[in-house]
């Protein structure tokens, strides 16, 4: 068998190699779910991510007779480093085919890069910030992925150990079906908390976008600020978000909490893309775009994923943290079975963040995925 031949990506032709080399690996894989095309390219193209603002990426595609076998980012993130001044780069969006020769000549190509630009450790994967998609899927392949959340071929796991790469961190995936009443201690403690009047729920105003997009930010901003790999979303990033909420969610989809008229928590949940996009190849061409639009306009899934959920750091010691988050995440809940949502997805919450680990586990969710974020000195 021939040598790969890694090329960096500098042209439309790249980008387009770059967004195919999945679709090859995984084609007898029943659990992937091929991302959209059109979304992927705006995600890589910097006049469309504000990530691109922070940050400087270079894409890698490795090629056998002509063929894209692999593909691996490589990531500068200054505002990263501003907050962790650690001389760390990222990579990300790694997908290869069964060669450990191929695999070591990418993260080669990728590893030299950031050493040129001053870097001396790497971590990942990121794709591209760790408020993006992020880790290494290393527990529970046998179920599909929700939106923004990765998979993998168990494979990987084995590559990247072989080359150097040991694990930084793992982050933890819950699920649950459960659509029974809460436990009668949480159930009694929310209805104390929302008796009191100290604390009150409120969904989000769309017509008051900006207003309450500052503030969710502003309350994940303040609670994440000491979590391991903390990095702040900034004001681009932010309209993003609100551009994307604006599509796909109606304002009950996110719960604001307020504890003596102070904005204190917050949740928020999105529906399952991966859900409505099985099945589409990664393309809306013909006919799969007027599938998608009947789902997003009636904006009722099957299944939810709450990426966001947080506590404000001076509530989160005591009981007044515990009714602020289970306040937040109950009124989702409410919201979505009521509309016929029979399942949902918390994700994703660091190993470590016992207190969250211990609410979402006693309203009955169960870990059921693993992603790992590797680290490597260069």
């Amino acid at each position: 068998m021939s040598d790969a031949k890694v090329k960096p990506v500098s042209d439309k032709r790249g980008i387009a190699d770059f967004l195919d080399v999945p679709f090859d690996l995984y084609r007898n894989d029943p659990y992937w779910v091929a991302p959209l095309y059109l979304e992927r390219q705006e995600h890589l193209n910097p006049k469309k991510n504000p990530y691109f603002k922070h940050a400087d990426v270079q894409l890698f595609v490795a090629y056998r007779n002509g063929k894209p076998v692999g593909r691996l980012s490589a990531q500068h993130d200054h505002l990263r480093l501003e907050h962790h001044k650690d001389a760390t780069g990222q990579f990300g969006f790694f997908e290869c085919e069964d060669n450990e020769q191929t695999v070591s000549q990418l993260f080669a190509s990728a590893s030299q890069w950031l050493k040129d630009r001053g870097l001396r450790h790497v971590q990942g994967p990121f794709n591209f910030s760790i408020n993006d998609e992020i880790g290494l899927l290393v527990e529970g392949f046998g179920a599909r992925p929700n939106m923004m959340m990765g998979h993998a071929l168990p494979r990987y796991q084995r590559h990247l150990e072989n080359i150097g790469f040991r694990k930084a961190k793992d982050v933890i995936a819950y699920y649950t079906d459960d659509r029974s009443d809460l436990p009668p201690l949480l159930r009694r403690a929310v209805k104390r908390a929302l008796a009191s009047g100290d604390v009150t729920v409120r969904p989000l105003e769309k017509k008051h976008m900006a207003r309450d997009l500052a503030i969710i930010m502003d309350i994940f901003n303040d609670a994440w600020s000491q979590n391991w790999g903390y990095v702040p979303f900034t004001a681009e990033e932010l309209k993003k978000l609100g551009d994307d909420l604006k599509m796909l969610v109606h304002g009950e989809y996110v719960a604001i909490a307020s504890y003596k008229g102070e904005p204190a928590a917050m949740a928020v949940t999105l529906p399952d893309l991966n859900d409505w996009i099985a099945g589409f190849n990664g393309r809306l061409l013909p006919f799969n775009w007027a599938r998608l639009a009947r789902h997003v306009l009636a904006k009722r899934p099957r299944s939810v994923r709450m990426p966001l959920l947080g506590v404000k750091r001076k509530f989160q010691d005591g009981m007044v943290g515990s009714a602020l988050a289970l306040s937040v995440i109950n009124t989702l809940r409410n919201y979505h079975i009521a509309r016929g949502v029979t399942s949902c997805e918390m994700s994703w919450v660091l190993e470590n963040n016992t207190r969250m680990r211990h609410i979402i586990e006693e309203m009955g969710a169960k870990p059921y995925k693993t992603y790992r974020i590797y680290g490597k000195d260069l």
